[in-house]
């Protein structure tokens, strides 16, 4: 694609929906709207592509600010991982090695997940060490 074309495509979108700060709600179902008909394409060129990115990130601002989500404990976090791969505490606690007692605790709101804790638990469920960012304060080790 040529880089007059590329210019043509990336301003015809700007022209369906312009790339500013989303400001209200009508705005946020526009911009969700252009994003799931880009999304639909089977393929998108660069200047899609960098559009989309651009209209994405102020969806993502718009939403933090306007529909803030309060941060998720160690307990509700790990409940939900265990709940989602249909574990037991005991089944976890015997591959994470991990005794079962400080899994209880962390369940029950009790006691916060180590470095340690937090690091076998990432890589034993698939997951960034981020997801426990909002719980950890402990560094205890078991």
């Amino acid at each position: 694609m040529s880089v007059n074309t590329a210019n043509r495509v990336y301003f015809e979108l700007v022209e369906q929906f312009p790339l500013r700060p989303i400001r209200n709600e009508r705005e946020l179902d526009r911009a969700i709207n252009m994003i799931d008909s880009l999304l639909d394409r089977r393929r998108l060129n660069n200047a899609e592509q960098d559009y989309l990115d651009v209209l994405t990130d102020l969806v993502e601002k718009y939403e933090s600010e306007a529909h803030p989500i309060a941060p998720v404990g160690d307990a509700e976090i790990l409940a939900h991982l265990l709940e989602a791969r249909g574990l037991s505490q005991t089944a976890l606690a015997e591959a994470t090695g991990i005794v079962n007692s400080t899994l209880s605790a962390v369940l029950h709101g009790k006691r916060r997940l180590s470095r340690e804790h937090i690091g076998r638990l990432a890589q034993f469920f698939h997951v960034s060490p981020t997801v426990f960012q909002f719980g950890n304060g402990s560094d205890s080790k078991e």
